[in-house]
């Protein structure tokens, strides 16, 4: 049984800290001690240390880890900055992150947001740069105290925070690039050759175990921090989403030594909890199933709190019959030990790569009468799940219904699935006539037409060779998380946009139903189900390949082919014939004797990748003739539900697109990436947004009461500390995403 305490009120904390402290230096002051008080004298001090330090993150003059605190709450407990006074922000500072593009290393050429959201400990600011060096910098001014920069035989991922760990003079700053795991003395900037080998962990490294085929070359990095408990820490991954995909264990490496301490197996191997729900040999040759959107924290507990993603390959799951634990599932784990404490699933046999897309918030929220810890974590498909932290038993009504099991030629839907009835979804949840665009009568009869020939009833649609919408990617919410206030008020930003996908069988792939070259069987077996088919992809997500050759040159082509870039995966598994000939097919320059034919299942040595016998045709927006979402606005915004009781404050837009604004459109909302802010001021910020603007929100009317400009769009999540008695709000605002590049990290403090 749990016990459970009001939350503590931090000024009286910080007071009760002071005349302890006053006690302490009277006590040492005394001559008459003896050895056993000496010892006594000690422990306190040592306790004392550990408590002041947290007061710096109860207090909010710190923000040391992702999420604010370990429980994610991305929460400041500062008021100096109110809605009284928001209106007076102005930059304070801004700390210039960009770089050139190196010539020696085309593939790292820059194009790409910057998702880090910073942490501060000790008035020091520590963040990425958009080819992911690492940074420190005044938290006060933006003056720069050192930048590492990692191996350049790293391939670029997208990074979104770091972690933070001290043990009396040893400061180290945690991080990852690629696949390697670098641990930086948090005061130099220097490297810590003792960790790992000569400074880095590989994140390959407990993925091996029982597989059929050489895990060492594929792609494997981690978007998000892990969380440190002690002197371990426990990390995610994100893997690729295709036939190629590693395994997506969550594992945990020792702080001090870089040596891998457990592994937690999400697809099980025989003799594990959960094996019977795959195919015997999935765990040899089925990838992901993986954590890569971060983690949260029960220092008491000692308890791991995360969500993982769907199996691959994305859409179809033949090979993989079963519901598949522990892919899409709300987990606990021993963070000491990595035995399981409990699951949920969410999900049973994904087939629309419904991810847990964000770490899950910790909060104590009165329940019935009584207080209850909780585990909130927010869905892709725009759901909240609200759980006991002990027990992981949901605290509100959920229904498990029957859905549709018209699936593909072998593959296996599950019968049922999850319904919360409270809160309920943030987002729209089946894609209706009554929701068809009606931006003009032009873009309404193009979406009509589409929509007449493509419609579908049930959120569980199993994917088809005619076509299904579905909403679940790109939000409902997303990996910039959510925010909580110390009342269980959660605030959410939401995508609602419709996506259509349309599957193919792998054979015959080609438009003149004849035997695929040699490239494009590769590019089937590789590339398509992100890219599609047809090469068209769908925004800066999932770019069209069909003029790469315009974009990219052969050698920055065949560089990221081999390293990976942001979320594209590395290829290394592949040879370097097989990457020159997925190159010809890409630049459509496949000519002569390289014209071979080759099976539509052509994979790399070992037999893999798995080679799935359906992938996506077209996986893309369902927008209107102009490129805007194909559904009546709002297509994005932000939500307040009180989880004591499961109902909504207020839902509001946020977001707009400019020109619509000026033709009078009232405000549409945008898709967001990046995640809220709440603070005691009173306040919500976020950014994120297609209108590249931080805004702040009354946190009981949902009002924009402040807004900035950015130099470049934040996607990423703001923060909050304070340095000498002033409180700052940081954004990096780094652009990309199809709009402007960009890479300040731009801070905001009253004039």
């Amino acid at each position: 049984m749990s016990t459970h305490k009001k939350p503590v009120d931090s000024s009286r904390k910080f007071n009760v800290l002071n005349r302890f402290s006053a006690r302490l230096r009277a006590f040492s002051d005394s001559t008459t001690r003896n050895v056993a008080a000496t010892g006594l004298l000690l422990g306190s001090c040592l306790i004392y240390g550990m408590q002041e330090r947290n007061t710096a993150v109860d207090t909010g003059r710190d923000w040391p880890n992702y999420g604010g605190n370990k429980a994610g709450n991305r929460y400041s407990p500062l008021t100096q900055i109110n809605t009284g006074n928001v209106k007076n922000l102005q930059v304070a500072w801004m700390y210039d992150a960009s770089e050139k593009p190196d010539p020696n290393n085309p593939g790292r050429r820059r194009d790409r947001a910057i998702q880090c959201q910073p942490i501060v400990v000790n008035g020091v600011l520590y963040g990425t740069t958009p080819e992911l060096k690492l940074f420190a910098i005044k938290a006060g001014t933006g003056e720069q105290l050192w930048r590492f920069e990692p191996s350049k035989n790293d391939r670029l991922n997208s990074n979104r925070g770091v972690v933070y760990w001290e043990n009396g003079n040893d400061k180290r700053i945690l991080y990852t690039v690629g696949s390697s795991l670098y641990a930086v003395n948090a005061e130099t900037g220097q490297g810590i050759p003792s960790f790992g080998t000569d400074g880095k962990a590989d994140l390959h490294e407990g993925l091996q175990t029982n597989m059929d085929h050489d895990v060492s070359k594929l792609s494997v990095n981690a978007t998000s921090p892990g969380i440190v408990y002690r002197n371990t820490l426990v990390i995610g991954s994100a893997v690729s989403e295709g036939g190629d995909a590693a395994p997506g264990h969550v594992r945990a490496f020792d702080v001090v030594t870089g040596k891998l301490k457990w592994v937690f197996h999400t697809i099980p191997q025989p003799g594990e909890f959960g094996y019977n729900t795959w195919p015997p040999d999935a765990y040899k040759k089925i990838g992901a199933t993986n954590n890569w959107s971060g983690m949260s924290l029960d220092e008491k507990r000692g308890v791991v709190y995360f969500g993982t993603g769907s199996p691959a390959s994305d859409f179809y799951g033949g090979d993989r019959k079963g519901s598949n634990l522990f892919a899409n599932c709300i987990m606990a784990l021993d963070a000491e030990t990595g035995k399981m404490k409990w699951y949920y699933q969410t999900i049973h046999h994904d087939l629309w790569d419904r991810d847990h897309p964000s770490p899950p918030n910790l909060i104590t929220l009165k329940h019935n009468g009584k207080l209850v810890d909780a585990v909130v974590q927010a869905t892709k498909d725009g759901l909240v799940y609200v759980l006991d932290r002990d027990k992981g038993s949901s605290l509100f009504p959920v229904e498990e219904r029957k859905v549709p099991v018209n699936g593909l030629p072998g593959e296996h839907p599950w019968p049922t699935q999850k319904y919360p009835l409270k809160p309920l979804p943030l987002s729209r949840q089946v894609y209706t006539e009554a929701d068809i665009t009606d931006r003009s009568p032009e873009a309404h009869a193009y979406v009509k037409e589409r929509f007449q020939k493509i419609r579908t009833n049930n959120k569980f649609a199993p994917p088809s060779t005619n076509g299904t919408l579905l909403f679940g990617y790109s939000g409902g919410a997303e990996w910039g998380g959510n925010a909580i206030d110390p009342d269980g008020i959660l605030y959410q930003n939401v995508n609602e946009e419709p996506w259509e996908l349309i599957m193919a069988e792998r054979s015959g792939m080609n438009n003149q139903n004849k035997p695929l070259t040699a490239g494009n069987a590769l590019y089937v077996a590789n590339c398509s189900a992100c890219h599609g088919l047809d090469r068209k992809g769908s925004g800066p997500e999932l770019p069209s390949l069909v003029d790469i050759g315009k974009k990219r040159s052969v050698e920055e082509i065949k560089s990221i082919l081999k390293t990976g870039s942001g979320r594209m995966p590395s290829f290394q598994q592949l040879s370097e014939k097989e990457r020159d000939a997925l190159i010809s097919f890409l630049l459509n320059t496949e000519t002569g004797p390289a014209k071979v034919t080759a099976s539509p299942t052509q994979t790399s040595k070992n037999g893999f990748p798995y080679t799935p016998a359906y992938v996506s045709k077209a996986w893309q927006r369902f927008t209107d003739q102009d490129g805007y979402p194909g559904i009546k606005p709002p297509w994005g915004t932000l939500n307040a539900i009180d989880l004591n009781t499961g109902n909504y404050l207020w839902r509001v837009p946020l977001g707009e697109y400019p020109e619509l604004a000026k033709k009078g459109v009232p405000t549409t909302g945008t898709d967001s990436y990046g995640g809220p802010l709440a603070t005691a001021g009173g306040l919500v910020f976020i950014a994120g947004t297609k209108d590249e603007k931080i805004r702040a929100f009354d946190r009981k009317t949902g009002k924009v009461v402040w807004e900035y400009q950015l130099p470049a769009g934040g996607f990423a999540t703001p923060i909050s500390y304070e340095v000498d008695g002033k409180q700052y709000v940081v954004i990096a605002a780094g652009g990309g995403r199809g709009q402007k590049i960009g890479g300040n990290y731009v801070a905001f403090a009253l004039k």
